[in-house]
C-alpha cells in the first residue's frame, strides 16, 4: 500500500515538472545564478505541495507568480552580498542554452541596474511575455504603474540589447580564433579582432587571481593579453568547448591550476566589443 503521502507527491510532481524548465528560466533571468535559481524553484514547488491545487484554475500563472516573489525576496539579499563582492560581479555562465529569448550576457548585466520590480516587471512582460495584469498581480502593483516599470526598465536596457543579429558561425569563428591568437601570444591578430572601445571584464570572486576591475580600451586590453599570453605559454590552458555562452560566442577552458574558465565575448560589427570571463569556481560548479 503506497502511503496517501506519496500519491500527494506524486501528484504534485505530475502538474509541477511540466513548467519546471521555464520556472528556472525565471528564475535564472532574475538571479543571475543556477543554484538560487533551482533553489528558488524548489521553494516554490515545497508550496505547490502544500496548495490545494484543485482550486488553481492556471498553474503556470500561480507558480510563476510564486516564483517570482521568491526572487524578488532572494534579489534583497543578493544586493547586500554584490556590495562586498571582490572584484567586477557576473552572471553564472550557462552553455549552450536553448535559444529561447534574447537575454544575452550585456542584457543580464544591464537588468542588475535596474530596481527588482522593474526588473521583473521587464522579464515577465517583454521576455516571457506575461500581460500586463498579471504581472501587476504578481509584483502587487497596478497595472498602470507596472506599465510605467516595464517601460523605465525598456529605456535603461535598450542599449543592452542587440541591434544587428550575429550569425552563430561567424561569432563560434570569432571565439575561436580569440582563443588560438591569445594563448599563443599572436598579438598582430588579437589586435585585429578587438574593437577601439573595447572592454573587459573577469569575475575571480576573489577565489582566484583576477583583474579587480574592468580593463577598459584597445591598448589596456593589449597590455593586459600581451602579459597573460606569457603564462599562456609557460603553465598552458586547454581548450574544453567553443559554444554559446550566456547567448554569446564564448568557449571553455581548463586553465594551469585544473579549474574550468568560461570566456565570452560580445561581437559588435564583426569587432569583439567586450570579453566577459568567469573564474570563480563557486560559479562554475554546475559546469562540471
Amino acid at each position: 500500500m503506497i502511503p496517501q503521502g506519496s500519491h500527494e507527491a506524486a501528484d504534485a510532481a505530475d502538474s509541477f515538472d511540466p513548467l519546471r524548465p521555464l520556472l528556472t528560466r525565471v528564475a535564472y533571468r532574475m538571479l543571475g545564478s543556477v543554484a538560487d535559481a533551482e533553489d528558488a524553484v524548489q521553494d516554490a514547488f515545497v508550496r505547490w505541495l502544500g496548495t490545494d491545487r484543485g482550486a488553481v484554475r492556471e498553474p503556470a500563472a500561480f507558480l510563476r507568480r510564486t516564483v517570482t516573489r521568491l526572487c524578488l525576496d532572494q534579489i534583497k539579499s543578493a544586493r547586500h552580498q554584490r556590495e562586498t563582492y571582490i572584484g567586477p560581479w557576473l552572471p553564472e555562465p550557462l552553455i549552450d542554452e536553448a535559444e529561447e529569448d534574447d537575454v544575452t550576457l550585456p542584457l543580464m548585466l544591464a537588468l542588475e541596474r535596474l530596481s527588482p520590480l522593474e526588473r521583473a516587471a521587464f522579464l515577465l512582460h517583454d521576455v516571457f511575455g506575461v500581460g500586463f495584469e498579471e504581472v501587476a498581480a504578481t509584483i502587487d502593483r497596478d497595472a498602470a504603474a507596472t506599465r510605467q516599470l516595464a517601460a523605465r526598465a525598456r529605456t535603461h536596457v535598450r542599449d543592452a540589447r542587440p541591434r544587428y543579429k550575429l550569425e552563430k558561425e561567424q561569432g563560434l569563428q570569432i571565439a575561436n580564433a580569440f582563443f588560438a591568437a591569445s594563448r599563443s601570444g599572436d598579438m598582430g591578430t588579437l589586435g585585429a579582432l578587438l574593437a577601439a572601445d573595447v572592454g573587459m571584464w573577469a569575475d575571480g570572486g576573489g577565489k582566484r587571481p583576477a583583474v579587480d576591475r574592468p580593463v577598459l580600451g584597445f591598448d589596456t586590453v593589449m597590455k593586459l593579453h600581451r602579459g597573460l599570453a606569457v603564462l599562456f605559454g609557460k603553465y598552458g590552458s586547454t581548450l574544453v568547448h567553443t559554444g554559446t555562452i550566456n547567448g554569446l560566442p564564448g568557449f571553455v577552458t581548463r586553465e594551469a591550476d585544473g579549474e574550468l574558465q568560461t570566456t565570452a565575448l560580445e561581437i559588435t560589427g564583426g569587432k569583439i566589443a567586450a570579453i566577459y570571463v568567469v573564474r570563480n569556481p563557486d560559479k562554475l560548479r554546475h559546469m562540471h
